[in-house]
């Protein structure tokens, strides 16, 4: 069993990487990457595989005390440096510290300033009144008006408070790890999450991801500890059932595929897992929390995203393919072209397309995605294989559900809304290199050059169907 990410694969990864990088500029040179690009990219390849290696490496063998400690200091440091040289990048490239084309986030701002006024003249109800019973996305906006209220609208506080969660989603995500697959694969995974450039950049954001992300860890966490711990009582259920509640004011989907995750390992669980007794009172309490749901606004809203699905993709993918600076081939991109790569899209940019800063600064995180891929497909072929599926099943049913839900929407190649289900598969990733032999060395030879070849056919398609090609 490895306990480590070897040097075989992450020095491989990032060669190819730079091979890929310099072939694509080749091949499109009118279209070249802009070197500030590059530089962003190699920073955050180079930073993940070098230091995932290294690190994996060198805290396997301190105390798990001092590894917790070092763990969360390291994502703090890590994330309190992009925070603030993202505050000034974004300041200098754009007039605000915003990043690109920020209209979530000037949403969310300009949204809380008002919340914040609103507690100032106890008149918060108007801000019930405009919600009308519309729950999903406004859970960020009510948390970060009260925040703004505490802080005085300080957008630096604000974001450093990310950094706080997104370091201590590192500590959940190794405490999660460890209870499922053991020390050493739980080490792996959470120094995955806190190197992966994908989660570090939302802590120099606006958006509501870090905070949604936190809130999906720590359900899952609590979930699992719900399910495996011996003692049974009504501390050890509330936890997730509100946490899984909060998901609906965070987005509509994320919410119910929080209980749809909950009632798979009531229905298939391993009997090691959860006895019968104690499966029986928590589907009463499962049914009695969708019951509530069912007979509130937020059953219309699922209701309406589910009908919608299909309509919506096809609609969103009509209207990239003919707006300006679209793509003509958006509107062939499906469901069924983008379910069975889930675990692997987005493909990074690394060409220069117009008004895609926000796609190419995270160039290198998407290609560390893409590699990472391989050991989460191994990971969840190993688990089938071995008929362990029940054990991790609340997990892997969560990740699942949720990418399969995101691969029939009209987001289904934005890697932001890819973040809830991440950490997870950071957790999948590591566990199939803890899984990893030398029979498969050649399996992840070949799976390079898919990786190889689909970046270059992805640089055609964007530039091609711009008609830049």
């Amino acid at each position: 069993m490895l306990t480590y990410f070897p040097k075989y694969f992450t020095s491989k990864a990032i060669t190819l990487y730079i091979l890929v990088l310099v072939l694509c500029n080749l091949i499109f040179f009118k279209n070249a990457l802009s070197m500030m690009w590059w530089v962003f990219g190699l920073v955050e390849v180079i930073g993940f595989f070098y230091f995932a290696n290294q690190f994996t490496r060198q805290w396997g063998q301190i105390s798990t005390k001092k590894y917790v400690k070092q763990l969360f200091k390291t994502a703090l440091v890590i994330r309190l440096v992009w925070l603030v040289f993202s505050y000034f990048f974004y300041t200098s490239m754009t007039g605000q510290p915003f990043e690109f084309d920020a209209g979530d986030a000037l949403g969310y701002h300009n949204e809380a300033i008002w919340v914040h006024q609103l507690i100032n003249d106890g008149n918060l109800s108007a801000f019930f009144t405009y919600l009308d019973g519309r729950f999903s996305d406004m859970g960020y906006t009510f948390y970060l008006g009260w925040q703004y209220w505490i802080t005085g609208d300080s957008i630096f506080i604000a974001r450093l408070l990310k950094v706080l969660y997104g370091a201590y989603t590192c500590v959940l995500i190794y405490k999660l790890t460890v209870r499922n697959f053991g020390e050493e694969t739980g080490r792996m995974a959470a120094i995955f999450c806190m190197l992966m450039p994908n989660l570090i950049l939302y802590t120099g954001l606006h958006t509501k991801e870090v905070e949604m992300v936190l809130l999906t860890v720590a359900f899952m966490e609590r979930s699992d500890w719900m399910f495996r711990n011996k003692n049974f009582n009504f501390a050890e259920i509330a936890p997730p059932i509100v946490l899984a509640g909060s998901l609906f004011f965070f987005r509509t989907v994320l919410g119910a595929t929080a209980i749809f995750a909950l009632f798979t390992t009531l229905l298939f669980t391993s009997t090691k897992v959860l006895g019968m007794g104690k499966r029986v009172i928590l589907i009463v309490w499962v049914l009695l929390t969708v019951g509530y749901f069912v007979g509130s606004r937020l059953s219309t809203e699922v209701e309406a995203v589910w009908k919608a699905r299909e309509a919506n993709q096809a609609a969103s993918m009509e209207w990239r393919s003919v707006r300006d600076n679209g793509n003509k081939f958006a509107k062939y991109a499906t469901g069924a072209v983008f379910a069975p790569i889930i675990f692997i899209i987005p493909f990074p940019t690394i060409i220069e397309t117009p008004l895609q800063q926000n796609q190419k600064i995270i160039n290198g995180g998407n290609y560390v995605k893409n590699i990472l891929a391989f050991f989460v497909i191994f990971g969840m072929i190993w688990i089938l294989k071995e008929g362990k599926w029940r054990e991790y099943i609340t997990m892997g049913a969560f990740t699942i559900g949720y990418l399969l839900v995101v691969a029939n929407s009209s987001f289904a190649h934005s890697e932001r809304f890819h973040q809830p289900a991440l950490p997870f598969l950071m957790v999948f990733a590591a566990y199939g290199i803890s899984k990893m032999t030398n029979t498969q060395k050649k399996y992840f030879t070949w799976y390079m050059a898919f990786i190889f070849v689909a970046i270059v056919a992805w640089s055609w398609f964007k530039l091609a169907g711009r008609g830049m090609a």
